[in-house]
């Protein structure tokens, strides 16, 4: 060790910059999950595995309604960033009802595609947009 209490390799990587650029990248990789970049897989999930209330939503969007709330096929942000970056208006979003929530619940499947009766892709949430999964038939 040296008189400043750091090893000598430490030193070394300090003046060639690689500490602050290993340290940037940890704290960038922090920042990036708490924006929630998409991860490189996300898990898929088959339709009929979903719940009830989630299959008969998806057969209402393939359908084009009518939907039961008013809030059903707007416009779905992806503030999260966990689905696929896409243009704003390529995903929309529709409620999955809860037995027993007072409310809309925390169940939504979320749509994307150029046509919303046909859907490129849809993934299915639990939990309010903190996790997706991709609906496969």
């Amino acid at each position: 060790m040296s008189f400043t209490g750091r090893p000598l390799w430490w030193q070394a990587l300090h003046k060639t910059g690689l500490v602050v650029t290993l340290a940037s990248a940890a704290l960038l990789g922090g920042v990036a999950q708490a924006r929630g970049v998409v991860p490189a897989d996300l898990s898929t999930v088959a339709l009929a595995e979903l719940p009830a209330e989630a299959r008969t939503t998806h057969r209402l969007i393939l359908q084009g309604g009518p939907f039961p709330h008013g809030k059903d096929g707007t416009v779905f942000g992806n503030r999260e960033r966990m689905l696929p970056r896409q243009p704003r208006g390529f995903y929309h979003e529709y409620t999955v009802r809860t037995p027993g929530a007072r409310d809309r619940g925390a169940r939504r499947i979320v749509c994307g595609g150029q046509r919303v009766e046909a859907p490129e892709a849809c993934f299915y949430t639990g939990d309010h947009y903190a996790s997706f999964q991709r609906i496969v038939p």
